[in-house]
């Protein structure tokens, strides 16, 4: 599974973004499944209607419950990693959404991701050394 940030959504959904092409040209040529959690949801959502338009976020949401990619259920017990991990990148500052995406790239053993974030997803180390592989900058 390859892991979606919320760059990759707005970027998807935006042409006018500057990562808009790569995205669309990873989503096309993907043969395995995206895997989100509920912080890139949610704050996804927010950035929609905040950029796009709130039927975006409805389209969003849509594509969701058609059941194309799998959701991360982020629980209580992945608490203290993820005040460990916002603690640790507060200089960025890491958020939610992104400690989120570490904890899952943990849970998976793999850091492949698609994210617009080159800075923070260039520190952020998985298992504490371990890199991500930014598909959107290869």
């Amino acid at each position: 599974m390859i892991i979606a940030d919320t760059g990759f959504w707005i970027a998807l959904a935006m042409p006018d973004d500057r990562f808009h092409e790569r995205a669309c040209r990873q989503l096309a040529d993907l043969k395995e499944r995206l895997i989100v959690t509920w912080p890139v949801i949610t704050e996804n959502c927010h950035l929609l209607g905040k950029r796009v338009s709130r039927h975006a976020q409805q389209l969003f949401l849509q594509h969701l419950a058609t059941g194309v990619l799998d959701i991360f259920d982020l629980r209580d017990i992945h608490l203290p990693r993820v005040i460990e991990l916002m603690q640790r990148y507060a200089n960025l500052p890491m958020d939610l959404a992104d400690a989120s995406l570490v904890v899952l790239a943990e849970h998976l053993g793999d850091g492949r991701i698609l994210s617009t974030d080159m800075r923070d997803f260039g520190t952020y180390r998985w298992k504490n050394t371990a890199p991500f592989r930014n598909l959107l900058a290869d």
